[in-house]
C-alpha cells in the first residue's frame, strides 16, 4: 500500500494533470491553436538580457519599458503568488505572401496583424472566457490574464513552454505556425505540470536578418528598435529620420519582412478566427485614397483597428513617406494639398515626399509661396533640406 503522504501526492498529481488537461481542451475550444504550461522561474534570463538592452538605449522612446524593468524582468516580480503560467497562441496567418505588395508602390503597406481586428480584444476576450472556465474548475485558485500591454515577456516564456522558439529577428517561431502566432498568457497560483523548452531550430539561416531594409538586427538575436520600420511608423512619434525615408518604401504600418521570409512559414496556415484575416479594403489601400482622410474619416476607416491608436497625424506623415517613394506623379496634387494641413508633422511628411516627387524648379516655386507662410522650426528645416533630398 502506498504511504499517506504518497497517496496525497498521488492524488495531488492526478487532479494536476486534470487541470491541465481541461485548460488545454478549453483553450483549443476557444479557438487558441498551441497551449503550454511553464513555471514562473523558467526565464532566468530574461531578466539581464533585459538589462542590456535597455542600457544599450534599443528600446528607443518605449520608455514604458525602463519604467517597468523590474516588474517586467521576472514573473514573480509581477506577481509573487504565481505558480504556473499557461501559455496560450492564436494562429494569425496570412492567406498570401505579405511581400508582394511592396512590389506595387502606389499601395500602402500594412503590417499583416493589422489588417482587421485589434488582436488585443480579439485574444483577451478568448483568454478571460478560458480563465473564468478555468477558475470555476480549479477551486480555490488565483489567476491573472495578460495580453501584450502588461509587463509580461511572453517570448522567452513561450519558449521555455515549448510553443516554439525566438529566432534571430527576435520574434517567436514555431514548426506548425511559422512566425504568425499572437501569444497571451494566463498566471494562476495552480501547481500544473509543466511542458518540455523547444530548442532553437534556426541554425545557419540568416535570410530575416538579410531580409531588413533598415539594418536593426545589430547581431542575431537582438533587434534595435531605433532602427526598426514597425516601431518607426507605429511608436516613433516624430518626423521619420532622413536614412530611413527611402527604406521604408510603401510600408506605412509596421513591417512584415523578417518574419515572412522565414522558411518556418511553409507550415504555416491561414488564420482560423474570420476577424484576423484581412479585410478586403486594408489589403493593398491606394495611396490616393488615403491622402484624403481628415480625423473623422481616419476613425471610421480604423474603428476597431489597431492602426487607430496611432491617430491620423502620425498615420498621414507615414501615407506621404510612402508618396515619396512611389514615383507616382498623380500623387502630386493630393500632396500638394498636405502643405497646409493643421499638423505641421503631416506638413512636414509632404515637403519631403514633393521633394521627391517634383523637379528642382517646381519645388523651388512651391518653396516660396508655402516657407514663406510657414512658422514651425521642423517644417522649415524640410523646406530648406528639400533641395537636397530630391533624387
Amino acid at each position: 500500500m502506498l504511504g499517506a503522504h504518497a497517496d496525497t501526492a498521488l492524488r495531488n498529481t492526478s487532479q494536476s494533470e486534470r487541470l491541465k488537461q481541461f485548460i488545454v481542451e478549453e483553450s483549443r475550444a476557444a479557438g487558441f491553436d498551441v497551449v503550454a504550461i511553464t513555471r514562473p522561474d523558467s526565464i532566468p534570463q530574461a531578466e539581464e538580457r533585459l538589462r542590456q538592452y535597455l542600457a544599450l538605449g534599443r528600446h528607443a522612446s518605449m520608455d514604458w519599458m525602463q519604467e517597468t524593468e523590474e516588474r517586467r524582468s521576472s514573473p514573480n516580480a509581477l506577481w509573487p503568488e504565481v505558480r504556473s503560467i499557461i501559455v496560450l497562441a492564436m494562429n494569425y496567418g496570412p492567406d498570401s505572401d505579405p511581400l508582394t505588395i511592396l512590389n506595387h508602390k502606389d499601395k500602402a503597406a500594412i503590417s499583416v496583424y493589422a489588417q482587421n481586428r485589434d488582436y488585443h480584444d480579439i485574444v483577451k476576450g478568448k483568454l478571460k472566457g478560458v480563465a473564468s472556465r478555468f477558475a470555476s474548475r480549479a477551486a480555490g485558485e488565483d489567476l491573472k490574464v495578460f495580453v501584450d500591454t502588461a509587463p509580461v515577456m511572453e517570448k522567452p516564456l513561450a519558449e521555455a513552454a515549448g510553443l516554439g522558439w525566438q529566432g534571430k529577428h527576435t520574434n517567436l517561431v514555431s514548426k506548425s505556425h511559422g512566425s504568425w502566432l499572437f501569444l497571451g498568457t494566463i498566471f494562476t497560483t495552480a501547481d500544473l505540470p509543466s511542458d518540455t523548452k523547444e530548442r532553437d531550430h534556426c541554425g545557419s539561416c540568416h535570410a530575416c536578418l538579410d531580409a531588413c531594409p533598415t539594418s536593426a538586427f545589430p547581431a542575431p538575436y537582438q533587434l534595435d528598435a531605433r532602427r526598426c520600420i514597425s516601431y518607426l511608423t507605429i511608436e516613433h512619434k516624430e518626423p521619420i529620420a532622413l536614412e530611413f525615408r527611402k527604406a521604408m518604401g510603401n510600408r506605412i504600418y509596421g513591417c512584415d519582412d523578417c518574419l515572412a521570409v522565414c522558411p518556418w512559414n511553409k507550415f504555416a496556415e491561414t488564420a482560423r478566427e474570420a476577424k484576423l484575416r484581412a479585410r478586403d479594403d486594408l489589403r493593398s489601400p491606394s495611396l490616393d485614397y488615403l491622402l484624403t482622410l481628415d480625423d473623422p474619416a481616419f476613425r471610421a476607416l480604423f474603428s476597431g483597428s489597431p492602426i487607430k491608436r496611432i491617430g491620423r497625424d502620425r498615420f498621414m506623415r507615414n501615407v506621404l513617406n510612402a508618396c515619396g517613394n512611389s514615383d507616382d506623379q498623380s500623387l502630386v496634387t493630393p500632396v500638394t494639398q498636405h502643405l497646409d494641413d493643421p499638423s505641421p508633422l503631416v506638413r512636414g511628411s509632404a515637403v519631403w515626399a514633393l521633394s521627391q516627387l517634383l523637379d528642382q524648379k517646381s519645388f523651388s516655386d512651391l518653396r516660396l509661396h508655402h516657407a514663406a507662410k510657414e512658422n514651425d522650426v521642423s517644417v522649415l528645416t524640410e523646406w530648406r533640406n528639400g533641395a537636397n533630398n530630391q533624387p
